[in-house]
C-alpha cells in the first residue's frame, strides 16, 4: 500500500455557494410567404430567487406579436398589398412566497397585462393567497393557491376604469413522464362583478442538455365579459426553443 500522504495543514477550499437565481426564456417565431404572407413571434422570461430562506420571489415576462399581409382592390383595379397587425399582448407577473411550512405557503400576488386587441386593452390585479401542495410524489407535483384580491381594467367599449374584488385560484400541476420529459399545466382563475377571466397553459418540454430544452404548448384564455364582435376564448399553439439558467 501506498504511504498516506501527509497533512500539510493547508485549509480545504471551499465550496462555491450555488446561485440563488434560476430561470429560463423561451421564443417561437413563425414565417410564411407566398400567396399569403403572416409572421408571429411569442417570447417568455422567467426569474426565480430563493437564498434558501422562508421567502421566494418569482416573476416572468410573456409577449405575443403578430402581423399578417392583406389584398384590397383599388378604383382603378389595381392590387393593393398592407400589413395589419392582429395580435399584440404584453404580460408581467410577480409572486412571492413565504413558506409557512413543509407544504403550505401565503402568497403575494401582481399581474398587469396589455391586450391591443381585447375587450379589457388593460387589466391590473394584485391578490393574497394561500397556497399547498396537495401532491408532493417523486414524478408528481399538485400545488394550490386560493385567496381574495383587487383588479382593475380598462373595458375598450364602454371607454371606462372598472374595479371590483376578485377571488383568485390557481392550480399548477407538473409531471415527470421521463428523465427529460416534463407535463405542466397550469391554471388561472380571476373572478370579480365584471368579469371573470381565466387562463390555462399545458406544456410538454423535453430536455436535451443542461440548459436547452424544446416546449410544445397550448393556451387558452376567456374572458367572460367580451364585446359581441369579439369570441370570448382565444386559443394559442406554439413550439418554442428553452433556454434554462441556474
Amino acid at each position: 500500500m501506498p504511504p498516506p500522504r501527509p497533512d500539510t495543514g493547508a485549509p480545504a477550499e471551499p465550496l462555491q455557494p450555488s446561485s440563488p437565481w434560476s430561470g429560463g426564456g423561451e421564443l417561437g417565431f413563425a414565417s410564411a410567404h407566398g400567396n399569403s404572407s403572416t409572421e408571429s413571434l411569442n417570447a417568455r422570461l422567467d426569474l426565480n430567487y430563493a437564498d434558501g430562506g422562508a421567502w421566494k420571489y418569482s416573476g416572468s415576462l410573456s409577449g405575443l406579436r403578430a402581423s399578417s399581409e392583406y389584398k384590397s382592390t383599388q378604383p382603378d383595379g389595381s392590387v393593393k398589398r398592407d400589413r395589419r397587425t392582429t395580435a399584440n399582448r404584453y404580460t408581467l407577473t410577480g409572486n412571492g412566497a413565504y413558506r409557512t411550512d413543509s407544504r403550505g405557503t401565503v402568497n403575494t400576488s401582481l399581474r398587469h397585462e396589455e391586450d391591443d386587441f381585447g375587450t379589457f386593452s388593460r387589466q391590473t390585479s394584485v391578490s393574497v393567497s394561500y397556497g399547498n401542495r396537495v401532491v408532493d410524489g417523486d414524478r408528481t407535483q399538485l400545488d394550490l393557491q386560493v385567496g381574495p384580491g383587487f383588479r382593475r381594467a380598462y373595458d375598450t367599449l364602454e371607454e371606462r376604469n372598472e374595479s371590483s374584488v376578485i377571488g383568485r385560484g390557481l392550480v399548477d400541476l407538473r409531471v415527470s413522464l421521463s428523465e427529460n420529459t416534463e407535463l405542466v399545466n397550469k391554471l388561472l382563475v380571476e373572478s370579480g362583478e365584471y368579469n371573470t377571466f381565466a387562463q390555462n397553459d399545458l406544456g410538454l418540454s423535453v430536455t436535451m442538455n443542461s440548459h436547452l430544452a424544446l416546449k410544445a404548448g397550448w393556451q387558452a384564455r376567456h374572458n367572460s365579459d367580451a364585446a359581441e364582435n369579439l369570441k370570448r376564448t382565444d386559443t394559442l399553439t406554439t413550439m418554442n426553443v428553452v433556454y434554462k439558467f441556474k
